[in-house]
């Protein structure tokens, strides 16, 4: 199996003006610029399946985005508890085991994307820097499991030139 784990792409800042932390939507911005990630990942053999998202507003939108941006190809879109804020990885792998799918999708927060990215591939200590946007690329012999990943690629917007 090859696992995408993602970042939710740009986010309002936090303030008064949501209801609570788990209803920032994305920016505009954000948007755009996270669709354009999508679509040059597209180009290159981007193709999750399924995706499970986070429950928040901003992991679904980005979430959202990737549903419909990745051309002939439409993902299946999971809430999945487990990736909301506070991660729980056991349970996230407890759904990724159930799944038949050969891609699937994360999408997450940080600091939680990154810890779980660095146990997957073997080193809890690892310090990988998701930045909004950034999405890695694991690869499985099986169903994933922790320290039995290998890291085939880690893409930010930036390195897209987006």
């Amino acid at each position: 199996m090859r696992l995408y784990i993602i970042r939710h792409a740009w986010a309002e800042e936090p303030g008064p003006q949501w209801a609570d932390d788990s209803q920032r939507p994305l920016t505009t911005d954000g948007r755009k610029r996270f669709r354009k990630v999508v679509e040059a990942l597209a180009e290159r053999g981007f193709a999750p399946q399924v995706i499970a998202t986070s429950p928040y507003v901003r992991a679904r939108e980005t979430a959202d985005i990737i549903v419909r941006h990745l051309g002939r190809h439409e993902p299946q879109l999971e809430t999945v508890d487990a990736l909301r804020c506070g991660s729980d990885l056991a349970a996230a792998l407890q759904w990724s085991a159930g799944r038949t799918e050969d891609e699937v999708a994360w999408v997450g927060h940080m600091p939680d994307v990154a810890e779980m990215t660095a146990a997957l591939i073997g080193d809890r200590r690892t310090g990988i820097d998701f930045s909004k946007g950034a999405v890695a690329a694991i690869d499985f012999g099986g169903r994933p499991a922790v320290a039995a990943g290998v890291l085939r690629w880690f893409v930010t917007a930036k390195v897209l030139g987006v």
